[in-house]
Protein backbone atom coordinates (compact mmCIF):
# COMPACT_ATOMS: atom_id res chain seq x y z
CA UNK A 1 0.00 0.00 0.00
CA UNK A 2 1.14 3.39 -1.15
CA UNK A 3 0.14 5.91 1.50
CA UNK A 4 0.32 9.65 1.36
CA UNK A 5 -1.17 12.70 3.03
CA UNK A 6 -4.18 14.42 1.39
CA UNK A 7 -3.40 17.93 0.52
CA UNK A 8 -6.71 18.86 -1.29
CA UNK A 9 -9.93 18.50 -2.63
CA UNK A 10 -8.34 17.81 -5.93
CA UNK A 11 -6.15 15.65 -4.91
CA UNK A 12 -8.70 13.65 -3.86
CA UNK A 13 -11.23 13.33 -6.67
CA UNK A 14 -12.53 9.52 -7.17
CA UNK A 15 -9.12 7.66 -6.78
CA UNK A 16 -6.42 10.49 -6.83
CA UNK A 17 -3.17 9.07 -8.27
CA UNK A 18 -4.46 6.00 -6.97
CA UNK A 19 -6.21 2.56 -8.59
CA UNK A 20 -8.35 2.27 -5.88
CA UNK A 21 -10.57 4.84 -3.26
CA UNK A 22 -11.07 2.85 0.14
CA UNK A 23 -13.08 3.60 2.89
CA UNK A 24 -12.98 2.13 6.59
CA UNK A 25 -15.74 2.37 9.37
CA UNK A 26 -15.24 1.18 12.21
CA UNK A 27 -17.71 0.20 14.88
CA UNK A 28 -18.98 2.54 17.83
CA UNK A 29 -22.66 2.54 17.83
CA UNK A 30 -24.37 6.04 17.77
CA UNK A 31 -20.83 7.31 17.05
CA UNK A 32 -21.88 6.33 13.74
CA UNK A 33 -23.60 9.40 12.94
CA UNK A 34 -19.71 10.89 13.23
CA UNK A 35 -18.93 8.27 10.19
CA UNK A 36 -22.08 9.55 7.92
CA UNK A 37 -21.06 13.13 8.65
CA UNK A 38 -17.58 12.60 8.16
CA UNK A 39 -18.49 10.87 4.33
CA UNK A 40 -20.84 13.31 3.60
CA UNK A 41 -17.84 16.13 3.88
CA UNK A 42 -15.27 13.36 1.66
CA UNK A 43 -18.17 13.30 -1.11
CA UNK A 44 -18.62 16.93 -1.04
CA UNK A 45 -14.83 17.13 -1.80
CA UNK A 46 -15.27 14.32 -4.49
CA UNK A 47 -14.52 11.02 -2.62
CA UNK A 48 -16.25 8.42 -4.37
CA UNK A 49 -14.83 5.04 -2.90
CA UNK A 50 -15.46 1.69 -4.87
CA UNK A 51 -14.38 -0.34 -1.57
CA UNK A 52 -16.45 0.02 1.46
CA UNK A 53 -15.30 -2.51 4.61
CA UNK A 54 -17.06 -1.92 7.84
CA UNK A 55 -17.67 -3.65 11.03
CA UNK A 56 -21.01 -2.96 13.43
CA UNK A 57 -22.46 0.55 12.85
CA UNK A 58 -19.83 0.74 10.41
CA UNK A 59 -21.18 -1.76 8.18
CA UNK A 60 -24.42 -0.06 8.56
CA UNK A 61 -23.33 2.98 7.24
CA UNK A 62 -21.08 1.12 4.65
CA UNK A 63 -24.40 -0.70 3.44
CA UNK A 64 -26.52 2.49 2.90
CA UNK A 65 -23.34 4.22 1.29
CA UNK A 66 -22.63 0.82 -1.10
CA UNK A 67 -26.25 0.86 -1.60
CA UNK A 68 -27.32 4.17 -3.56
CA UNK A 69 -25.78 6.13 -6.35
CA UNK A 70 -23.25 8.16 -5.43
CA UNK A 71 -25.95 11.02 -5.84
CA UNK A 72 -28.27 10.21 -3.12
CA UNK A 73 -26.02 8.06 -0.45
CA UNK A 74 -25.40 11.45 1.51
CA UNK A 75 -29.36 11.46 1.44
CA UNK A 76 -29.66 8.27 2.45
CA UNK A 77 -27.06 7.90 5.16
CA UNK A 78 -29.00 11.42 6.96
CA UNK A 79 -32.50 10.08 6.59
CA UNK A 80 -31.17 6.63 8.54
CA UNK A 81 -29.77 9.23 11.51
CA UNK A 82 -32.55 11.53 11.52
CA UNK A 83 -34.52 8.20 11.99
CA UNK A 84 -33.54 6.09 14.30
CA UNK A 85 -33.06 9.07 16.65
CA UNK A 86 -36.32 10.22 15.97
CA UNK A 87 -37.26 9.75 19.74
CA UNK A 88 -34.22 11.92 21.27
CA UNK A 89 -36.18 13.72 24.22
CA UNK A 90 -33.95 16.71 23.79
CA UNK A 91 -30.89 17.89 21.97
CA UNK A 92 -29.29 20.76 23.69
CA UNK A 93 -28.70 23.93 22.46
CA UNK A 94 -24.79 25.52 22.67
CA UNK A 95 -25.56 27.19 25.60
CA UNK A 96 -26.33 24.36 27.97
CA UNK A 97 -23.03 22.35 27.66
CA UNK A 98 -22.71 22.63 31.18
CA UNK A 99 -26.06 20.20 31.44
CA UNK A 100 -25.22 18.48 28.50
CA UNK A 101 -23.66 15.28 30.80
CA UNK A 102 -27.49 15.25 32.39
CA UNK A 103 -29.54 15.41 28.57
CA UNK A 104 -27.07 12.62 27.44
CA UNK A 105 -28.47 10.90 30.37
CA UNK A 106 -31.78 11.61 29.93
CA UNK A 107 -31.55 10.28 25.84
CA UNK A 108 -29.62 7.26 27.10
CA UNK A 109 -32.57 6.42 29.37
CA UNK A 110 -35.38 7.03 26.49
CA UNK A 111 -33.31 4.84 24.16
CA UNK A 112 -32.80 1.77 26.90
CA UNK A 113 -36.73 2.08 27.97
CA UNK A 114 -38.00 2.03 24.51
CA UNK A 115 -35.29 1.39 21.70
CA UNK A 116 -34.95 3.08 18.61
CA UNK A 117 -37.23 3.84 15.73
CA UNK A 118 -36.62 1.71 12.76
CA UNK A 119 -33.55 -0.05 14.41
CA UNK A 120 -34.39 -2.20 17.82
CA UNK A 121 -37.57 -2.14 20.09
CA UNK A 122 -37.41 -3.76 23.81
CA UNK A 123 -38.72 -7.61 24.14
CA UNK A 124 -41.72 -7.71 25.43
CA UNK A 125 -40.83 -10.51 27.64
CA UNK A 126 -37.71 -10.24 29.50
CA UNK A 127 -34.67 -12.44 28.71
CA UNK A 128 -34.35 -13.81 32.12
CA UNK A 129 -38.25 -15.01 31.59
CA UNK A 130 -37.47 -16.52 28.27
CA UNK A 131 -37.05 -19.99 27.40
CA UNK A 132 -33.36 -20.93 26.84
CA UNK A 133 -32.41 -21.52 23.38
CA UNK A 134 -34.65 -18.93 22.12
CA UNK A 135 -33.93 -15.64 20.34
CA UNK A 136 -36.05 -13.85 23.19
CA UNK A 137 -33.49 -15.35 25.89
CA UNK A 138 -30.09 -14.50 24.12
CA UNK A 139 -31.01 -10.24 24.11
CA UNK A 140 -32.68 -7.45 25.34
CA UNK A 141 -33.77 -6.14 21.93
CA UNK A 142 -34.87 -7.38 19.16
CA UNK A 143 -33.46 -6.09 15.44
CA UNK A 144 -36.45 -6.78 13.09
CA UNK A 145 -36.81 -3.07 12.25
CA UNK A 146 -33.79 -3.08 11.51
CA UNK A 147 -34.13 -5.18 8.45
CA UNK A 148 -36.83 -3.30 7.23
CA UNK A 149 -34.94 -0.45 7.33
CA UNK A 150 -32.62 -1.79 5.45
CA UNK A 151 -34.57 -3.07 2.97
CA UNK A 152 -36.09 0.51 2.63
CA UNK A 153 -33.36 2.61 2.30
CA UNK A 154 -30.41 0.44 0.30
CA UNK A 155 -30.33 -1.36 -2.76
CA UNK A 156 -29.13 -4.36 -2.14
CA UNK A 157 -29.25 -5.80 -6.25
CA UNK A 158 -27.06 -2.71 -6.58
CA UNK A 159 -24.45 -4.02 -3.57
CA UNK A 160 -24.46 -7.32 -5.32
CA UNK A 161 -23.55 -6.03 -9.04
CA UNK A 162 -20.24 -5.61 -7.45
CA UNK A 163 -19.70 -2.10 -8.98
CA UNK A 164 -18.68 -1.07 -5.25
CA UNK A 165 -17.09 -3.64 -3.07
CA UNK A 166 -18.49 -3.76 0.01
CA UNK A 167 -17.07 -6.10 3.27
CA UNK A 168 -18.49 -6.89 6.55
CA UNK A 169 -17.45 -8.02 9.46
CA UNK A 170 -18.59 -10.85 11.86
CA UNK A 171 -17.10 -13.10 14.35
CA UNK A 172 -18.30 -16.85 14.13
CA UNK A 173 -20.01 -17.61 17.67
CA UNK A 174 -18.51 -21.64 17.02
CA UNK A 175 -15.13 -20.59 16.16
CA UNK A 176 -14.04 -16.83 17.52
CA UNK A 177 -12.82 -16.53 14.20
CA UNK A 178 -13.04 -13.10 12.11
CA UNK A 179 -15.31 -13.31 9.61
CA UNK A 180 -15.58 -11.08 6.52
CA UNK A 181 -18.76 -11.60 3.94
CA UNK A 182 -17.45 -9.92 0.97
CA UNK A 183 -19.90 -8.82 -1.92
CA UNK A 184 -16.82 -10.14 -4.30
CA UNK A 185 -17.89 -14.23 -3.17
CA UNK A 186 -20.98 -13.70 -1.42
CA UNK A 187 -24.68 -12.53 -1.93
CA UNK A 188 -25.52 -9.91 0.51
CA UNK A 189 -28.64 -9.87 2.48
CA UNK A 190 -30.11 -7.54 5.41
CA UNK A 191 -29.06 -10.27 7.72
CA UNK A 192 -25.25 -9.96 7.26
CA UNK A 193 -25.63 -6.62 8.10
CA UNK A 194 -27.20 -7.44 11.26
CA UNK A 195 -24.37 -10.32 11.91
CA UNK A 196 -22.20 -7.43 11.70
CA UNK A 197 -23.78 -5.40 14.38
CA UNK A 198 -25.32 -8.48 16.72
CA UNK A 199 -23.89 -7.21 20.12
CA UNK A 200 -24.53 -8.64 22.58
CA UNK A 201 -26.67 -8.76 25.36
CA UNK A 202 -28.35 -5.81 23.32
CA UNK A 203 -28.95 -7.64 19.70
CA UNK A 204 -29.27 -11.34 19.06
CA UNK A 205 -26.92 -13.51 17.58
CA UNK A 206 -27.57 -13.92 13.58
CA UNK A 207 -27.53 -17.52 12.08
CA UNK A 208 -27.05 -17.19 8.06
CA UNK A 209 -26.87 -20.58 6.36
CA UNK A 210 -26.53 -22.91 9.86
CA UNK A 211 -23.76 -20.70 11.44
CA UNK A 212 -24.03 -18.25 14.05
CA UNK A 213 -22.69 -14.97 13.95
CA UNK A 214 -21.80 -11.74 16.53
CA UNK A 215 -20.62 -8.78 16.31
CA UNK A 216 -17.49 -8.07 14.48
CA UNK A 217 -16.24 -5.43 16.70
CA UNK A 218 -15.80 -7.99 19.55
CA UNK A 219 -12.71 -9.28 17.84
CA UNK A 220 -11.52 -6.62 15.56
CA UNK A 221 -13.45 -3.06 15.51
CA UNK A 222 -10.92 -2.07 12.78
CA UNK A 223 -11.45 -3.90 9.34
CA UNK A 224 -8.52 -1.92 7.86
CA UNK A 225 -6.37 -5.31 8.15
CA UNK A 226 -8.66 -6.85 6.24
CA UNK A 227 -8.29 -4.15 3.48
CA UNK A 228 -4.29 -4.73 3.63
CA UNK A 229 -4.59 -9.10 3.65
CA UNK A 230 -6.70 -9.00 0.04
CA UNK A 231 -4.14 -7.41 -1.71
CA UNK A 232 -0.77 -6.35 -0.70
CA UNK A 233 0.40 -4.85 -3.79
CA UNK A 234 -3.02 -2.46 -3.40
CA UNK A 235 -2.10 0.82 -4.87
CA UNK A 236 -5.39 2.85 -2.88
CA UNK A 237 -5.98 6.43 -1.13
CA UNK A 238 -7.42 5.29 2.09
CA UNK A 239 -9.48 6.78 4.26
CA UNK A 240 -9.89 5.13 8.09
CA UNK A 241 -12.98 6.77 10.21
CA UNK A 242 -11.74 6.56 13.79
CA UNK A 243 -14.72 6.60 16.09
CA UNK A 244 -12.38 6.14 19.58
CA UNK A 245 -9.41 8.20 20.82
CA UNK A 246 -6.10 6.68 22.60
CA UNK A 247 -5.56 10.02 23.65
CA UNK A 248 -7.59 11.53 25.99
CA UNK A 249 -8.00 14.10 29.35
CA UNK A 250 -7.81 12.71 32.94
CA UNK A 251 -11.62 11.46 33.73
CA UNK A 252 -13.22 13.55 37.19
CA UNK A 253 -15.91 10.66 37.63
CA UNK A 254 -16.83 7.30 37.29
CA UNK A 255 -18.62 7.38 34.15
CA UNK A 256 -15.52 9.10 32.65
CA UNK A 257 -13.67 6.54 34.20
CA UNK A 258 -15.14 3.81 32.10
CA UNK A 259 -16.02 6.09 28.61
CA UNK A 260 -11.86 6.52 28.86
CA UNK A 261 -11.60 2.58 29.36
CA UNK A 262 -13.86 1.54 25.91
CA UNK A 263 -12.07 4.65 23.92
CA UNK A 264 -8.45 2.58 24.89
CA UNK A 265 -9.94 -0.83 24.33
CA UNK A 266 -11.17 -0.17 21.50
CA UNK A 267 -8.54 2.04 20.11
CA UNK A 268 -5.66 -0.16 20.66
CA UNK A 269 -6.71 -2.83 18.16
CA UNK A 270 -6.76 -0.16 15.72
CA UNK A 271 -3.44 0.80 16.37
CA UNK A 272 -2.31 -2.56 16.93
CA UNK A 273 -3.73 -3.17 13.59
CA UNK A 274 -1.81 -0.17 12.00
CA UNK A 275 1.75 -0.75 13.14
CA UNK A 276 1.33 -4.44 12.38
CA UNK A 277 0.69 -3.13 9.04
CA UNK A 278 3.35 -0.75 8.79
CA UNK A 279 5.90 -3.02 9.52
CA UNK A 280 4.75 -5.37 6.96
CA UNK A 281 5.25 -2.90 4.68
CA UNK A 282 8.87 -1.89 6.02
CA UNK A 283 9.37 -5.68 5.61
CA UNK A 284 8.47 -5.69 2.33
CA UNK A 285 10.24 -2.71 0.76
CA UNK A 286 13.51 -4.07 2.72
CA UNK A 287 13.07 -7.26 0.87
CA UNK A 288 12.36 -5.74 -2.68
CA UNK A 289 15.26 -3.87 -2.29
CA UNK A 290 17.58 -6.82 -1.04
CA UNK A 291 16.05 -8.96 -4.23
CA UNK A 292 16.96 -5.89 -6.49
CA UNK A 293 20.91 -6.43 -5.21
CA UNK A 294 21.20 -10.03 -5.94
CA UNK A 295 22.78 -11.49 -9.12
CA UNK A 296 19.95 -12.18 -12.06
CA UNK A 297 20.99 -15.81 -11.61
CA UNK A 298 20.52 -15.82 -8.15
CA UNK A 299 17.39 -14.30 -8.38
Amino acid sequence: MRSEAVQSPRQIGRFGKHDHAVLVLQGGGALGAYQAGAFAALASAGFRPDWLTGVSIGAINSTLIAGNPPERRVERLTEFWDRVSAWEPFVPPPWLDPLRPWFNSLNFAGTASFGSPGFFTPRLVPPLLAPKGTAGALSIYSTAPLKATLEELADFDLINSKRVRLSLGAVSLRTGESVYFDNQNTVITPEHVMASGALPPGFPPVTIDGEVYLDGGIASNSPLAYVMEQNFRLSALIFQVDVFSGAGPLPEDLAQVQERVKDIQYASKRRLNAERIQDLERMRTTLHRVLAKLPKALK
